[in-house]
């Protein structure tokens, strides 16, 4: 029988700081580089699909391949018009359950070089390895030395590259392709963590989405400038028209408001509005997903569309009831709302009104 005294009591340990609100309704937090390990292989071909989005900035162009006849190829990042005839990068992203091993990439390594050998492109400048686990040490240390990673290459070719290049023939490590394996310069392999995955992840739309965390801080919108641009022409035109419903005249430009000096002023605030869901789209496209700043309009068009085609004594009071009925809208279901404002919901209305889809003048369009 177990003693008494072999018995302890059960204390969880006290926490170090009070629990937040967000903790205890989502939990503690899983950190970045931890919740990569655990994505499934779809979750994993996705984040790689978003995270290869962001290297559109360091090159002219970036393309995806895949399947059994990939050559060794997964994401290129061409510097270049010359595509594979000129200066690219190669980014071989490996899902294993375990951190990448030597044995997982001596078939990559021979595919480039047997590929490359052949005239099927021109060597990489740089060819990066990544997996969700990271580069285990051995597999580092060999990278870092690239005298030791050709020596071990050589001597696995058999074991890996031999049969497993082609489906048509064997592969031997002799001849012309010894000749050029030995002069091949096998400092181009590297490795990529997960770390810098993430990080550079984080300059794309998906980041939030993907991650969690919040949007970034939004910057302050663009003040309207003097001159009215060509994209605010149409708006502009019906908010002079429903001000001229109100007043009973035809008023042809902005100058014709400046004996109405109430009027000046709410047509600079519907301005200013305009610009606050420009700079709200804008803000979108950097940071949420393609998509979601149009059903924001969507949804403060489905919100708005009825009290806009009720009946009204004008246009300018049309237009005043849908500006109040869209500051009204919640729309808390949308990735962009904990950066939305009243201003935002009501210039979107002047986007739709760009569109003509809400008139504040009936007929107008």
């Amino acid at each position: 029988m177990i003693p008494d005294s072999d018995l302890k009591e059960i204390l969880p340990p006290s926490p170090i700081t009070a629990p937040l609100a967000t903790q205890v309704h989502s939990g503690i937090p899983i950190p970045k580089a931890k919740r990569v390990t655990i994505f499934s292989p779809d979750e994993w071909e996705a984040f790689i699909e978003e995270w290869a989005s962001s290297l559109q900035q360091h090159y002219l162009k970036v393309r995806r391949f895949g399947g059994a006849g990939d050559l060794g190829v997964d994401i290129a990042g061409f510097c270049t018009t010359l595509g594979f005839s000129g200066a690219w990068d190669n980014f071989q992203c490996k899902r294993y359950d375990h951190p990448l091993r030597p044995s997982d990439i001596w078939i990559e390594i021979g595919k480039i070089i047997y590929y490359s050998f052949v005239g099927e492109y021109k060597p990489p400048r740089f060819h990066y390895f990544i997996c969700p686990k990271g580069v285990g040490t051995t597999l580092e240390k060999l990278l870092n030395r690239p005298d030791a990673l050709k020596t071990k290459a050589a001597e696995n070719w058999d074991d890996h590259c031999l049969l497993g290049l082609t489906n048509t023939r064997q592969v031997t490590l002799d001849g012309d392709l010894k000749t050029y394996f030995d002069a091949f310069n096998f400092s181009i392999f590297s490795s990529r963590s997960t770390v810098e995955i993430i990080e550079q992840h984080s300059a794309t739309p998906f980041h939030a989405v993907r991650f969690g965390g919040g949007l970034p801080p939004r910057f302050a919108p663009e003040l309207p400038p003097d001159s009215p641009r060509s994209n605010e022409s149409r708006y502009l035109r019906q908010i002079l028209d429903a001000y001229g419903d109100h007043l009973g005249v035809t008023l042809s430009d902005v100058a014709a408001l400046d004996p109405h000096v109430t009027l000046k002023r709410d047509y600079l605030r519907q301005r200013e509005r305009f610009y606050h869901a420009e700079s709200l789209k804008n803000f979108a496209r950097d940071n949420v997903p393609e998509g979601t700043f149009d059903a924001l309009q969507e949804e403060i068009y489905q919100g708005v569309v009825d009290i806009c085609e009720t009946a009204h004594t004008d246009g300018l009071a049309r237009m005043k009831a849908t500006m109040t009925q869209a500051a009204a809208i919640h729309a808390a279901s949308n990735p962009l709302f904990p950066a939305l404002k009243t201003q935002d919901r009501q210039g979107i209305c002047h986007h739709l009104a760009n569109e003509d889809r809400l008139l504040w003048v009936p007929g107008d369009a």
